[in-house]
């Protein structure tokens, strides 16, 4: 199955398609090439109006503080990342060769910003009709399933009550690179000694909120 056929939605101008899959790491080796970062800002405002329309039209019990709460989960860095690898984007993307050979391919910044640059293609060469069917066809269900739960708590407090219940508690150390305005961070929390998960993104706080969401995942896959 051809990567269009997996987004459900085909290209007129497949330059665009391109651009949405190369990372910012081949620009800098050569700067006569684009990225995708321009994409990925637009595709980031098209998915969150439409997942905003789409809440606000269809789950009228949902009060606002409710909605914030559910957009906020399906837009999450670990959202897009888990959406990323069920259209196996990884596979696609164009990295310089020192991104590839670290792991590019498999991390969740990377992912998730291409995701949101190919929505920001598919808006470019169709319009906000195509784009809406694209997020729809790839986010409805979890839309769905999270506006049935909108007051679940955030990923850090869930696993801080997960481990309580052993009596310890998550420790962060979060590290930041790049320049002031591409910040991008890392996140390891740790407990009891051991490294329980780690995470990225763009602030701090999304750079935990990662490393909980994987961390979380790890404990309760370990658990009979």
């Amino acid at each position: 199955m051809t990567f269009e056929a997996r987004v459900g939605y085909m290209f007129k101008n497949h330059d665009l398609l391109r651009l949405a899959l190369t990372h910012r790491s081949v620009s800098a080796e050569d700067p006569a090439r684009n990225d995708n970062e321009r994409l990925e800002f637009l595709g980031d405002a098209v998915l969150q109006l439409v997942i905003t329309d789409l809440l606000y039209g269809s789950y009228p019990h949902l009060a606002e503080g409710q909605m914030a709460k559910v957009r906020a989960s399906v837009v999450s860095r670990p959202t897009l990342a888990e959406i990323a690898r069920v259209i196996d984007i990884g596979a696609e993307l164009d990295l310089a060769q020192g991104e590839d050979r670290t792991g590019g391919r498999d991390k969740d910044s990377i992912l998730a910003d291409a995701v949101e640059a190919v929505l920001g293609a598919v808006y470019l060469d169709s319009g906000l009709e195509d784009a809406r069917e694209t997020i729809l066809r790839l986010w409805g269900e979890r839309v769905a399933d999270r506006a049935k739960r909108p007051g679940i708590k955030d990923y850090k407090t869930r696993l801080q009550e997960h481990l309580a219940r052993d009596g310890l508690r998550p420790e962060y150390q979060v590290e930041g690179t790049g320049p002031d305005h591409d910040r991008r961070f890392s996140a390891v929390v740790h407990a009891d000694g051991k490294n329980l998960g780690v995470g990225e993104g763009r602030s701090k706080k999304e750079a935990e909120q990662a490393s909980a969401s994987q961390a979380l995942s790890s404990l309760t896959a370990d658990r009979p």
